[in-house]
């Protein structure tokens, strides 16, 4: 069980991540209160004095321009929450569901939403008791926020829709009583600020992140791994070399390397006069690969934290001037392009992987037997598990297309430009998951080839990385059910435990 405690507007990248993987039990810091108290009498005060403001007061989208009346000002609210809730397809996970209730937490404590601290508090009991909203992962264009499913998260609020509890997936008013909560009823702007934000499409994107950082550091792993079995030369890592480029992200992800390779092994010194001249690029070329990668990852995480750490309802309560302003912060165009350039990272790491395994299953490259088994002929070794790896490759080039160019407008033309921001990140897991299987086939690729170089042995990092997947998958020696050897390896480079083997400074959420 993670604790989390909010101080509005202070969310870490590890803070998240353990959301992401925790159960998590989220308290708000009293300094909170105040501020959230002040804007919503704000919006007490201008319902009061029949002012006219948008979401307060009168219609949504298009319809801004009809005023309601102040008797059904409540009614207003839920028909906007019941109306938005029309989503589609399989529900979201809970673990996707915790993070982005946590982020609306977090955006409406800091204050400018007008919303009563009892609805923020009743999000977080729900977190608390792991009662979970049943939220369609289809149907949000990322901008006036992730409409329909932050409606489906707050329909749960009200006694409408469905929750999952322990797997159950449950009425929510049986989910209310079982968080000791009953339905509560929305008052003016409410609605408005539930429904209007940014958080799924950031928590698609920081999950995004979060698998690309984990696909990194199997990536150096597996790449360390191939570059001794293939017997790669170590100048290419060479500090001097990157320090002149001066990329810093180049710089680090050689540091990487050199920490992987980090003293002569009895594998470096067999070919220590051999007559090649220089390796392929998916070997020689990896901290400039890889580097680049690190710059998309890095650039995507400073967004996404900054946006898990915003305001990104409408309108706006600026209690000090009284002001109620109307803008744009739900677009979510900057999400958008972090998780775009994920995507490209993560295609990348992938496409890198794919072609370092083509090169050890040919021998005339690699100095290793065909398709890396004995026997050749009889037996196809990784003949087709290559042939997988070029398939998700491929599969990842048409995913890494980018969402943000995309746009169709909406609401009778009001919203006429939207960013696509919540599929941009949704995608990403199917991309990490074609990665991680490519990785998972390089994995057990290049152990293989290390095999093949024994009795020599590589270094203390290399040899113990490699001995977390002989833990789980033995030396291919003939043909066998394959698919059940890629699937555990597919675990390994999955579960973040290559993550050890990397600097954790040198990486945003670790």
């Amino acid at each position: 069980m993670f604790n989390l405690h909010i101080v509005p507007g202070k969310l870490t990248l590890q803070d998240l991540r353990r959301v992401r993987n925790e159960q998590t039990f989220v308290t708000l810091d009293e300094s909170a209160v105040e501020k959230i108290d002040k804007a919503q009498k704000t919006i007490l005060k201008i319902v009061d004095e029949d002012k006219t403001v948008y979401g307060v007061n009168t219609g949504f989208g298009l319809l801004a321009n009809t005023k309601i009346k102040k008797e059904d000002l409540e009614d207003l609210q839920r028909r906007i929450v019941l109306s938005h809730s029309a989503g589609m397809s399989d529900y979201i996970s809970d673990a996707t569901v915790r993070l982005m209730m946590i982020l609306k937490v977090n955006s409406l404590s800091l204050g400018y939403s007008g919303i009563r601290l009892k609805v923020i508090e009743t999000l977080m009991e729900l977190v608390n008791k792991e009662v979970y909203p049943c939220v369609p992962k289809k149907g949000s264009v990322g901008a006036s926020g992730d409409l329909a499913p932050l409606a489906h998260m707050s329909a749960i609020l009200l006694g409408y829709g469905y929750v999952r509890y322990k797997g159950e997936i449950l009425k929510a008013k049986e989910g209310l009583k079982i968080a000791g909560l009953e339905p509560i009823h929305l008052g003016a702007k409410e609605g408005l600020a539930l429904l209007n934000g940014t958080q799924l499409s950031t928590t698609f994107g920081l999950e995004g992140l979060f698998y690309a950082e984990d696909l990194f550091a199997s990536a150096i792993v597996t790449g360390s791994m191939c570059t001794e079995a293939v017997l790669g030369s170590r100048a290419p890592f060479d500090e001097r070399v990157h320090t002149i480029r001066g990329h810093q992200t180049q710089i680090d992800t050689a540091k990487m390397y050199r920490d992987m390779l980090d003293d002569q092994s009895d594998i470096s010194l067999s070919h220590v006069n051999c007559d090649r001249v220089q390796d392929p690029y998916s070997i020689r070329c990896q901290p400039q690969v890889m580097g680049a990668c690190l710059s998309q990852i890095r650039n995507s995480a400073d967004t996404l934290l900054t946006e898990a750490n915003g305001v990104t309802d409408n309108p706006l309560i600026f209690v000090d001037e009284q002001d109620v302003i109307s803008g744009g912060n739900f677009h979510a165009e900057p999400i958008a392009f972090a998780s775009d350039n994920l995507a490209l990272a993560i295609s990348e790491i992938g496409a890198l992987s794919e072609r370092r395994m083509a090169l050890l299953v040919d021998k005339h490259l690699s100095q290793l037997p065909p398709f890396l088994v004995n026997n050749g002929g009889i037996n196809s070794g990784f003949m087709i598990a290559q042939v997988t790896s070029a398939a998700l490759a491929s599969e990842n080039k048409a995913l890494a297309h980018p969402s943000s160019v995309d746009s169709l407008p909406t609401s009778a033309n009001q919203e006429d430009h939207v960013s696509m921001a919540a599929y941009a990140g949704r995608r990403l897991k199917d991309m990490a998951e074609n990665t991680a299987g490519i990785l998972g086939i390089e994995l057990l690729a290049a152990a293989q080839g290390m095999d093949f170089r024994a009795p020599n042995k590589s270094t203390c990092n290399i040899e113990n990385a490699k001995q977390l997947l002989r833990d789980e998958v033995s030396f291919y020696e003939e043909d066998r059910y394959f698919t059940d050897d890629i699937e555990k390896a597919i675990s390994i480079v999955s579960s973040g435990v290559y993550n050890k083997f990397l600097d954790k400074n040198l990486i945003p959420s670790f």
